[in-house]
């Protein structure tokens, strides 16, 4: 199999695995899961497998990358996560469901699922505090009545968006003023509401020690499927797999230089003066990846090695007692800002890994050693 490099090596069944223990775990108190897909850009195989493991919705913040999933065969409830007027007419084309807080994107939404003979349906997201998207709450009855008004636009629920912007937290009191509110517009306006989303992958610890999740039915979740993690406190979630993700780059130098660079210094490629600590002559390698790709920043090495820094195009590492030389591989676990870089980057190989037992025509692969097979994506 010919090797491809820079790549990110991607465990389908990890993931799966993930949205299924997720998915089971919520379930027991009533809460179905939205697979987020836009931190890999939509990428089918990606999408089943969060179905596969439970996911009931799939979720994303490009109506482009919902596109791509529908183009690709893909079945299940779209919601949008951000709606640009712009974009209306495609929306109503391609999305099931959008989450809206501007009555002026309602109606351009209304007009669109008028002209296609057809109703689009809203999830209200309410601000409690993170301070990004959200109706008032003060503001949201009058909201829920202007958008009752539309006559292509059914609302099916509301929701919040919390430790995204603002670091906020979902606590008790967050989530159970979002069940209030959910209470008041459901009586008030008689809308038979059916969706209360409480947020994303930062409501695990909440969820864990709350006696009460209310009437909240349903969250938005990425990064725990995606890498196993909580966003609170970035802490692994038990039971889950946080290596579905792996960077592989290629050494392209290695040799013994000094660790502080010699003649006057000014500034970098990218307008900083850098600042360096001595550490005497070490072994420096460099590999074949840099900020067009990556930040240096969001990768951890399983080799063990130092990340000095980087430029456009190369990043550089202190060897230490790795016996690295050119044609090497180095490999690297990403956190949520670098699976999202290395998945959008062109420059970046996606290899998807299934055991054999899963293949199918669905799969397109070729084989590797010990009863794994792999497939690169086009």
């Amino acid at each position: 199999m010919k090797i491809f490099l820079p790549r990110i090596e991607i465990s389908l069944p990890q993931i799966r695995d993930n949205a299924r223990m997720l998915s089971e775990l919520y379930g027991k108190k009533g809460i179905s899961i939205m697979g987020v897909s836009k931190a890999v850009l939509g990428e089918p195989s990606i999408v089943k497998a969060m179905i596969q493991g439970g996911a009931r919705f799939i979720a994303d913040s490009r109506i482009e990358n919902i596109e791509k999933m529908k183009a690709a065969g893909i079945t299940t409830q779209f919601v949008l996560l951000r709606t640009p007027l712009s974009q209306a007419e495609s929306v109503v084309r391609s999305a099931d469901i959008s989450l809206n807080t501007e009555i002026e994107t309602l109606k351009k939404l209304s007009y669109y699922a008028k002209a296609g003979n057809k109703k689009h349906q809203v999830i209200v997201m309410v601000e409690l505090g993170d301070l990004r998207e959200g109706v008032l709450p003060l503001d949201l009855s009058e909201f829920i009545r202007q958008a009752n008004s539309l006559s292509h636009i059914k609302i099916v629920g509301i929701g919040c968006n919390l430790a995204c912007y603002g670091g906020v937290k979902p606590d008790d009191k967050n989530m159970h003023e979002l069940s209030e509110l959910f209470d008041i517009i459901e009586k008030k306006f008689h809308l038979g509401l059916t969706i209360i989303s409480g947020g994303n992958s930062a409501n695990y610890e909440w969820y864990r020690s709350t006696k009460d999740v209310g009437r909240i039915n349903n969250f938005r979740l990425g990064e725990s499927i995606l890498l196993g993690l909580e966003t609170v406190n970035r802490k692994t979630i038990p039971g889950l797999h946080t290596g579905a993700f792996k960077l592989v780059a290629e050494v392209i130098e290695s040799k013994k230089k000094p660790s502080i660079p010699f003649g006057e210094i000014g500034q970098d490629a990218f307008g900083n003066i850098p600042v360096f600590q001595d550490k005497g002559i070490h072994h420096r390698v460099i590999i074949a990846l840099g900020k067009q790709d990556i930040l240096a920043s969001s990768l951890k090495s399983n080799n063990s090695l130092e990340i000095l820094g980087s430029s456009s195009d190369h990043i550089i590492l202190n060897s230490k007692n790795n016996n690295l030389k050119v044609g090497d591989e180095v490999n690297f676990t990403l956190d949520y800002g670098g699976l999202l870089a290395a998945m959008t980057s062109p420059f970046i190989k996606k290899q998807f890994i299934i055991r054999n037992d899963h293949a199918s025509a669905e799969y397109p692969y070729r084989k590797a050693a010990q009863g794994i097979s792999t497939y690169i994506a086009n």
